[in-house]
């Protein structure tokens, strides 16, 4: 990768780390938090603080994604991180749930995840793409393990409103970053492309199928895996960031051979299916071995592997099959039901968790995996990557 390449990939996977970190910060201690609130007693509400940041996202990334192609990514980018920000401070001067609530949606709702990979697709020719779309996937799994030790410790230090003053104060240094470290895309001019062409293209719909069962699955996962530790491997949460930082950071070490290997040959396909195969391994795993505590460390290790090599596969892959003109819209489309899957995923889990039995989660998860598995085995060889090299600003 050129020093272009590089910075622009590894800026803007720092931006997304922060905007993940603004959804993964409160997960360990809210609930706690919300204890102190005069409404915190209403689980429903407390809930909706959680989980409004996804839904909001959910909501504005096609809007957002398209507004990148007709304006400008850094330009879209920008706004975004100014509504972070202003939602991180309107949370941190809460003094009620419903305060947080309305903090948490406004962050939301500037939804740059589209805006985000579009650019770094944009930045980076076609035979690297991956590998920078690896880092963002890296920047998410190393921000949630970050967050499961750094939030306990942040909240005796400086409170709920610390927390989310400081990703409010992080926002507008995102803001600097972008505007002076990350490279200008090359300007292109391209037709329009109406949002209905990416919506009926059969190849972007496994994927956004894809990307939709795997965040569905991994917060459903984590529904349920905390108290396994806990319960089975007698590991209290302040804990639990010695399994998962350990894991996290190996899991993404191991991956990196195959995606090479994959781009280098003209395999990506095979890397791709074989990691939802592996996927489908561990969720069958955990229905079985969930109360062993070396076979769940083992199945958490391999669960790392497959969600890391997907998560850098699939942005990569609908930037290259959409439309040049409507890689905003496509990845807009994309992130959407990466969001969806992340808010049904914890609404799923929680109900099958309380109706039926913690393994029950891993059946359904199952099941949506087996189908995508399919859906995979039928889609087109990907082909090797060509040489082109892409222009980019220095």
């Amino acid at each position: 990768m050129s020093r272009e390449e590089i910075s622009s990939s590894a800026s803007l996977a720092s931006i997304f780390a922060l905007r993940m970190l603004g959804l993964f910060l409160i997960l360990p201690v809210f609930a706690i938090h919300a204890k102190t609130l005069p409404d915190g007693d209403n689980a429903s509400l407390v809930g909706l603080a959680m989980g409004m940041y996804g839904l909001s996202q959910a909501f504005g990334q096609i809007p957002f994604g398209i507004a990148s192609d007709k304006f400008g990514r850094k330009r879209i980018i920008v706004i975004g991180l100014l509504l972070f920000a202003i939602g991180a401070f309107v949370a941190a001067y809460a003094t009620t749930v419903v305060g947080v609530i309305i903090g948490r949606g406004i962050q939301g709702a500037g939804a740059i995840s589209a805006a985000i990979t579009a650019l770094i697709a944009d930045t980076t020719r076609e035979e690297h793409r991956t590998k920078a779309m690896a880092m963002v996937g890296g920047s998410i799994g190393l921000t949630f393990a970050f967050s499961l030790v750094a939030a306990p410790l942040l909240y005796q230090s400086i409170g709920m409103s610390g927390i989310f003053a400081m990703t409010g104060v992080l926002s507008l240094v995102g803001i600097a970053v972008v505007l002076f470290i990350t490279p200008e895309a090359p300007a292109i001019r391209h037709a329009p492309v109406p949002l209905s062409v990416v919506l009926k293209n059969t190849e972007l719909m496994r994927l956004n199928y894809g990307v939709f069962a795997l965040h569905l699955t991994q917060m459903a996962m984590f529904v349920v895996v905390p108290a396994a530790l806990v319960q089975y491997a007698d590991l209290p949460v302040t804990a639990h960031w010695k399994v998962y930082l350990p894991v996290m950071f190996a899991s993404f070490i191991a991956m990196l051979p195959a995606i090479f290997i994959g781009e280098k040959f003209g395999k990506m396909k095979q890397v791709f299916v074989a990691a939802i195969a592996l996927l489908l391994v561990v969720e069958l795993g955990l229905w079985q071995y969930l109360q062993s505590p070396a076979m769940l460390v083992g199945l958490l290790f391999a669960f790392f592997i497959a969600f890391n090599i997907l998560e850098a596969c699939q942005p990569s892959l609908v930037s290259r099959i959409a439309p040049p003109a409507a890689k905003g819209a496509a990845l807009g489309v994309y992130n959407t039901l990466q969001a969806l899957g992340l808010f049904c995923g914890g609404l799923l889990g929680g109900w099958i968790k309380q109706s039926f039995n913690p393994s029950s989660v891993f059946i359904v998860s199952s099941v949506l995996t087996a189908a995508w598995l399919i859906i995979a085995i039928n889609m087109p060889n990907i082909p090797k990557r060509s040489k082109t090299a892409v222009a980019v600003k220095a």
